[in-house]
Protein backbone atom coordinates (compact mmCIF):
# COMPACT_ATOMS: atom_id res chain seq x y z
CA UNK A 1 0.00 0.00 0.00
CA UNK A 2 1.20 3.54 -0.68
CA UNK A 3 2.28 5.50 2.63
CA UNK A 4 3.22 9.30 2.34
CA UNK A 5 4.83 11.01 -0.63
CA UNK A 6 7.13 13.48 0.12
CA UNK A 7 10.21 15.60 -1.47
CA UNK A 8 12.89 13.76 -1.14
CA UNK A 9 15.73 15.87 1.22
CA UNK A 10 18.07 18.18 -0.36
CA UNK A 11 16.29 17.09 -4.03
CA UNK A 12 13.51 18.85 -4.87
CA UNK A 13 12.87 17.42 -8.29
CA UNK A 14 12.73 14.05 -6.36
CA UNK A 15 9.69 12.88 -4.85
CA UNK A 16 9.87 9.84 -2.80
CA UNK A 17 6.60 7.37 -2.14
CA UNK A 18 6.83 5.15 1.23
CA UNK A 19 4.86 1.61 0.36
CA UNK A 20 3.85 -1.31 3.00
CA UNK A 21 3.00 -4.42 2.93
CA UNK A 22 -1.06 -4.88 3.88
CA UNK A 23 -1.12 -5.74 7.33
CA UNK A 24 -1.67 -9.29 7.84
CA UNK A 25 -0.20 -10.24 4.28
CA UNK A 26 2.55 -12.93 3.77
CA UNK A 27 5.33 -12.49 1.47
CA UNK A 28 5.82 -14.38 -1.29
CA UNK A 29 8.92 -16.82 -1.70
CA UNK A 30 11.16 -15.83 -4.15
CA UNK A 31 12.25 -19.26 -4.69
CA UNK A 32 8.83 -21.39 -4.74
CA UNK A 33 6.82 -18.38 -5.62
CA UNK A 34 4.40 -19.60 -2.49
CA UNK A 35 3.61 -17.56 0.73
CA UNK A 36 5.20 -17.95 4.31
CA UNK A 37 5.74 -16.58 7.04
CA UNK A 38 8.33 -13.03 7.36
CA UNK A 39 10.86 -13.30 9.07
CA UNK A 40 12.48 -9.98 9.11
CA UNK A 41 13.00 -7.21 7.12
CA UNK A 42 15.63 -5.62 4.80
CA UNK A 43 16.87 -2.51 4.79
CA UNK A 44 14.79 0.23 2.78
CA UNK A 45 15.45 0.32 -0.82
CA UNK A 46 13.99 3.47 -3.41
CA UNK A 47 13.04 1.69 -6.56
CA UNK A 48 12.84 4.77 -9.83
CA UNK A 49 8.89 4.85 -11.11
CA UNK A 50 7.53 6.35 -13.57
CA UNK A 51 8.72 10.68 -13.71
CA UNK A 52 5.28 12.80 -12.85
CA UNK A 53 5.48 16.17 -14.20
CA UNK A 54 8.99 16.74 -14.45
CA UNK A 55 10.07 14.82 -11.07
CA UNK A 56 11.95 11.98 -10.65
CA UNK A 57 9.77 9.37 -8.39
CA UNK A 58 11.02 6.56 -6.33
CA UNK A 59 9.02 3.77 -4.45
CA UNK A 60 10.82 3.31 -0.81
CA UNK A 61 10.08 -0.03 0.43
CA UNK A 62 11.78 -2.48 2.81
CA UNK A 63 11.96 -5.61 1.24
CA UNK A 64 10.39 -8.44 3.72
CA UNK A 65 12.31 -12.06 3.92
CA UNK A 66 10.18 -15.16 3.91
CA UNK A 67 11.06 -17.69 5.84
CA UNK A 68 10.69 -21.59 4.49
CA UNK A 69 8.85 -23.89 6.65
CA UNK A 70 8.30 -27.51 6.30
CA UNK A 71 4.67 -27.72 5.30
CA UNK A 72 4.25 -28.63 2.66
CA UNK A 73 6.32 -31.23 2.58
CA UNK A 74 6.10 -31.27 -1.75
CA UNK A 75 8.06 -27.96 -1.45
CA UNK A 76 11.50 -27.87 -1.91
CA UNK A 77 13.35 -26.25 0.91
CA UNK A 78 14.18 -22.66 -0.24
CA UNK A 79 15.31 -21.09 2.91
CA UNK A 80 15.33 -17.87 3.68
CA UNK A 81 14.98 -15.54 1.12
CA UNK A 82 13.59 -11.95 -0.08
CA UNK A 83 10.32 -11.73 -0.63
CA UNK A 84 8.97 -11.48 -4.88
CA UNK A 85 8.25 -7.83 -6.29
CA UNK A 86 5.87 -8.57 -9.46
CA UNK A 87 6.47 -4.77 -9.58
CA UNK A 88 10.34 -4.54 -9.09
CA UNK A 89 11.68 -7.57 -10.99
CA UNK A 90 15.56 -7.95 -10.14
CA UNK A 91 17.81 -5.60 -10.32
CA UNK A 92 21.08 -4.46 -12.04
CA UNK A 93 24.55 -2.36 -11.78
CA UNK A 94 25.40 0.12 -13.87
CA UNK A 95 28.68 1.40 -14.13
CA UNK A 96 29.12 -0.21 -10.71
CA UNK A 97 25.85 1.45 -8.99
CA UNK A 98 23.57 -0.71 -7.82
CA UNK A 99 19.81 0.23 -9.19
CA UNK A 100 16.57 -0.58 -8.90
CA UNK A 101 13.80 -0.23 -11.44
CA UNK A 102 10.12 -1.06 -11.21
CA UNK A 103 8.20 -2.90 -13.64
CA UNK A 104 6.19 -0.13 -14.66
CA UNK A 105 9.23 1.84 -15.19
CA UNK A 106 11.18 0.02 -17.38
CA UNK A 107 8.30 -0.53 -19.90
CA UNK A 108 8.03 3.09 -19.59
CA UNK A 109 11.65 3.60 -21.17
CA UNK A 110 11.03 0.34 -23.38
CA UNK A 111 7.79 2.33 -25.00
CA UNK A 112 9.96 5.44 -25.84
CA UNK A 113 13.15 3.61 -26.50
CA UNK A 114 10.93 2.45 -30.06
CA UNK A 115 9.96 6.49 -30.60
CA UNK A 116 12.95 7.70 -30.03
CA UNK A 117 16.84 7.27 -30.03
CA UNK A 118 18.06 5.57 -26.57
CA UNK A 119 19.95 8.64 -25.94
CA UNK A 120 17.48 11.09 -26.46
CA UNK A 121 15.04 8.71 -24.27
CA UNK A 122 17.78 8.99 -21.34
CA UNK A 123 17.78 13.12 -21.73
CA UNK A 124 14.14 13.50 -21.80
CA UNK A 125 13.63 11.70 -18.64
CA UNK A 126 16.57 12.57 -16.72
CA UNK A 127 18.22 8.73 -16.75
CA UNK A 128 20.96 6.94 -17.61
CA UNK A 129 21.38 5.30 -21.16
CA UNK A 130 22.05 2.31 -19.28
CA UNK A 131 18.92 2.17 -17.57
CA UNK A 132 17.57 2.16 -21.33
CA UNK A 133 19.42 -0.35 -22.45
CA UNK A 134 18.67 -2.40 -19.42
CA UNK A 135 15.11 -1.57 -19.74
CA UNK A 136 14.79 -2.54 -23.57
CA UNK A 137 17.20 -5.96 -23.16
CA UNK A 138 14.32 -7.17 -20.27
CA UNK A 139 11.34 -6.68 -22.32
CA UNK A 140 12.79 -8.08 -25.10
CA UNK A 141 13.61 -11.10 -23.56
CA UNK A 142 9.85 -11.52 -21.39
CA UNK A 143 8.75 -11.03 -24.99
CA UNK A 144 10.55 -13.84 -26.41
CA UNK A 145 9.80 -15.74 -23.07
CA UNK A 146 6.22 -15.54 -23.43
CA UNK A 147 6.10 -15.08 -27.71
CA UNK A 148 3.83 -17.91 -29.52
CA UNK A 149 5.56 -18.61 -32.99
CA UNK A 150 2.22 -19.99 -34.13
CA UNK A 151 2.49 -20.82 -37.65
CA UNK A 152 4.24 -19.39 -40.08
CA UNK A 153 3.13 -18.93 -43.47
CA UNK A 154 5.66 -16.47 -44.93
CA UNK A 155 9.00 -14.95 -43.90
CA UNK A 156 11.39 -12.95 -45.46
CA UNK A 157 15.09 -12.71 -45.23
CA UNK A 158 17.84 -9.73 -45.40
CA UNK A 159 21.00 -8.60 -43.64
CA UNK A 160 21.55 -4.97 -41.91
CA UNK A 161 24.64 -3.21 -41.88
CA UNK A 162 26.42 -2.45 -38.62
CA UNK A 163 29.50 0.20 -38.38
CA UNK A 164 31.78 -1.34 -35.76
CA UNK A 165 35.14 0.31 -34.12
CA UNK A 166 37.41 -1.33 -32.28
CA UNK A 167 40.08 1.02 -31.48
CA UNK A 168 41.29 2.62 -34.69
CA UNK A 169 40.01 0.45 -37.32
CA UNK A 170 36.97 0.31 -38.12
CA UNK A 171 34.72 -1.79 -40.52
CA UNK A 172 31.11 -3.41 -40.88
CA UNK A 173 29.59 -6.00 -39.36
CA UNK A 174 26.12 -7.72 -40.97
CA UNK A 175 23.43 -9.18 -39.03
CA UNK A 176 20.90 -11.63 -40.62
CA UNK A 177 17.71 -10.76 -39.82
CA UNK A 178 14.18 -12.64 -40.58
CA UNK A 179 10.71 -11.24 -40.57
CA UNK A 180 7.31 -12.90 -40.29
CA UNK A 181 5.85 -11.16 -43.73
CA UNK A 182 2.01 -12.24 -43.72
CA UNK A 183 -1.35 -10.28 -44.14
CA UNK A 184 -2.30 -8.98 -40.15
CA UNK A 185 1.20 -10.24 -38.97
CA UNK A 186 4.44 -8.80 -39.74
CA UNK A 187 7.00 -9.06 -36.60
CA UNK A 188 10.85 -9.57 -36.42
CA UNK A 189 11.43 -13.45 -35.84
CA UNK A 190 15.14 -13.80 -35.53
CA UNK A 191 18.07 -12.21 -35.22
CA UNK A 192 21.74 -13.85 -36.29
CA UNK A 193 24.94 -12.05 -35.35
CA UNK A 194 26.30 -12.65 -38.46
CA UNK A 195 25.53 -13.19 -42.56
CA UNK A 196 26.86 -16.79 -43.23
CA UNK A 197 25.43 -19.88 -43.75
CA UNK A 198 25.63 -21.24 -40.28
CA UNK A 199 24.08 -18.51 -38.81
CA UNK A 200 21.01 -19.01 -41.72
CA UNK A 201 20.49 -22.42 -40.70
CA UNK A 202 20.26 -21.32 -36.86
CA UNK A 203 17.22 -19.97 -37.98
CA UNK A 204 15.59 -22.99 -39.30
CA UNK A 205 17.01 -24.77 -36.10
CA UNK A 206 14.92 -22.19 -34.44
CA UNK A 207 12.06 -22.65 -36.02
CA UNK A 208 12.28 -26.47 -35.84
CA UNK A 209 10.65 -28.96 -38.54
CA UNK A 210 7.27 -28.73 -37.66
CA UNK A 211 7.61 -24.70 -38.20
CA UNK A 212 9.28 -25.29 -41.46
CA UNK A 213 6.86 -27.91 -43.02
CA UNK A 214 4.55 -25.18 -42.78
CA UNK A 215 6.27 -22.58 -44.60
CA UNK A 216 4.55 -21.76 -47.85
CA UNK A 217 6.40 -18.20 -48.93
CA UNK A 218 10.13 -17.00 -48.60
CA UNK A 219 11.39 -14.21 -49.82
CA UNK A 220 15.14 -12.77 -50.36
CA UNK A 221 17.66 -11.32 -52.03
CA UNK A 222 19.85 -13.15 -54.83
CA UNK A 223 22.66 -13.86 -52.15
CA UNK A 224 23.84 -17.51 -53.39
CA UNK A 225 23.91 -18.73 -49.52
CA UNK A 226 20.67 -17.31 -48.70
CA UNK A 227 18.96 -19.48 -51.69
CA UNK A 228 20.75 -22.70 -51.21
CA UNK A 229 19.72 -22.98 -47.68
CA UNK A 230 16.33 -22.08 -48.20
CA UNK A 231 16.08 -24.71 -51.24
CA UNK A 232 17.66 -27.13 -48.65
CA UNK A 233 15.06 -26.61 -45.40
CA UNK A 234 11.76 -25.22 -47.57
CA UNK A 235 11.72 -27.14 -50.98
CA UNK A 236 8.56 -27.29 -51.09
CA UNK A 237 8.02 -23.07 -50.32
CA UNK A 238 7.28 -20.87 -53.13
CA UNK A 239 10.89 -18.92 -53.18
CA UNK A 240 10.48 -15.20 -54.09
CA UNK A 241 13.59 -12.51 -54.69
CA UNK A 242 11.97 -8.91 -54.14
CA UNK A 243 11.72 -6.49 -56.09
CA UNK A 244 13.85 -3.94 -54.04
CA UNK A 245 17.27 -6.30 -54.94
CA UNK A 246 16.44 -7.31 -58.53
CA UNK A 247 15.73 -3.38 -59.61
CA UNK A 248 19.34 -2.76 -57.28
CA UNK A 249 21.23 -5.28 -59.09
CA UNK A 250 20.15 -3.68 -62.31
CA UNK A 251 21.07 0.01 -61.63
CA UNK A 252 24.52 -1.86 -60.41
CA UNK A 253 24.94 -3.12 -64.01
CA UNK A 254 24.23 -0.21 -65.60
CA UNK A 255 26.12 2.28 -63.18
CA UNK A 256 28.98 -0.38 -64.18
CA UNK A 257 28.19 0.28 -67.39
CA UNK A 258 28.26 4.07 -67.45
CA UNK A 259 31.15 4.32 -65.44
CA UNK A 260 33.53 2.14 -67.82
CA UNK A 261 32.22 4.24 -71.00
CA UNK A 262 32.85 7.68 -69.49
CA UNK A 263 36.02 6.18 -68.81
CA UNK A 264 36.37 5.07 -72.09
CA UNK A 265 35.52 8.61 -73.89
CA UNK A 266 38.00 10.27 -71.98
CA UNK A 267 40.64 8.04 -73.24
CA UNK A 268 40.02 8.59 -76.78
CA UNK A 269 39.97 12.38 -76.69
CA UNK A 270 36.19 12.12 -77.37
CA UNK A 271 33.40 14.95 -75.41
CA UNK A 272 32.59 13.58 -72.37
CA UNK A 273 28.98 13.16 -72.76
CA UNK A 274 27.75 10.97 -69.92
CA UNK A 275 29.72 13.70 -66.97
CA UNK A 276 27.24 13.99 -64.22
CA UNK A 277 24.78 11.71 -65.93
CA UNK A 278 24.95 8.83 -63.13
CA UNK A 279 21.42 9.73 -61.31
CA UNK A 280 19.44 10.51 -64.44
CA UNK A 281 20.13 7.01 -65.32
CA UNK A 282 19.64 5.49 -62.46
CA UNK A 283 16.66 7.37 -60.56
CA UNK A 284 13.11 6.48 -61.85
CA UNK A 285 11.06 9.12 -64.29
CA UNK A 286 9.00 10.22 -61.79
CA UNK A 287 11.83 11.02 -59.09
CA UNK A 288 13.78 12.74 -62.10
CA UNK A 289 14.13 16.82 -61.40
CA UNK A 290 13.41 19.33 -64.06
CA UNK A 291 16.99 19.71 -64.97
CA UNK A 292 17.86 16.20 -64.99
CA UNK A 293 14.66 15.52 -67.15
CA UNK A 294 16.38 17.83 -70.27
CA UNK A 295 19.89 16.36 -69.67
CA UNK A 296 18.62 12.40 -70.03
CA UNK A 297 16.24 13.51 -73.14
CA UNK A 298 20.14 14.99 -74.64
CA UNK A 299 22.15 11.89 -73.80
CA UNK A 300 18.92 9.76 -75.40
CA UNK A 301 19.90 11.29 -78.53
CA UNK A 302 23.48 9.63 -78.44
CA UNK A 303 24.28 6.16 -79.32
CA UNK A 304 25.81 5.00 -76.64
CA UNK A 305 26.08 1.32 -74.52
CA UNK A 306 24.86 3.37 -71.21
CA UNK A 307 21.58 4.36 -73.44
CA UNK A 308 21.23 0.94 -74.33
CA UNK A 309 21.36 -0.18 -70.66
CA UNK A 310 18.99 2.60 -70.21
CA UNK A 311 16.33 1.39 -72.35
CA UNK A 312 16.81 -1.72 -71.33
CA UNK A 313 16.61 -1.19 -67.58
CA UNK A 314 13.45 0.78 -68.30
CA UNK A 315 11.71 -2.13 -70.82
CA UNK A 316 12.00 -4.34 -67.56
CA UNK A 317 9.74 -2.45 -65.61
CA UNK A 318 6.64 -4.38 -67.81
CA UNK A 319 8.17 -7.29 -66.24
CA UNK A 320 6.18 -6.45 -62.98
CA UNK A 321 2.87 -6.43 -64.33
CA UNK A 322 2.68 -9.75 -65.71
CA UNK A 323 0.43 -12.66 -63.92
CA UNK A 324 1.13 -15.32 -66.16
CA UNK A 325 4.43 -17.18 -65.46
CA UNK A 326 4.53 -18.53 -69.05
CA UNK A 327 4.35 -14.93 -71.09
CA UNK A 328 6.82 -13.40 -67.92
CA UNK A 329 9.30 -16.00 -69.28
CA UNK A 330 8.79 -15.55 -72.90
CA UNK A 331 9.32 -11.46 -71.48
CA UNK A 332 13.03 -12.67 -70.16
CA UNK A 333 13.68 -14.54 -72.81
CA UNK A 334 12.81 -11.39 -74.82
Amino acid sequence: MYKEARFAPGKPDTIEVGVVPRQGSKPYCSGCGKRRPGYDKLPERAFEFIPFWGFAVFLRYARRRALWAAWPIDCPPCGITAELLPWAEGKHQPFGRQCHLTTAYRQFLAHWARKLSWWEVSRSFHTSWDQVYRSVEWIVQWGLEHRILGPIKAFGVDEIALLCMHGNSRGHKYLTLAYQIEAGMVRLLWVGKERTVKTFEGFFTMLGQEACAGIEFVCSDMWRPYIRVIRERCSHAVHILDRFHIVAKMNDALDEVRAEEARALTRNGREPVLKKSRWCLLKRSENLTTPQKGRLKELLRYNLKSVRAYLLKEDFQQFWEYASPTWAGKFLDA
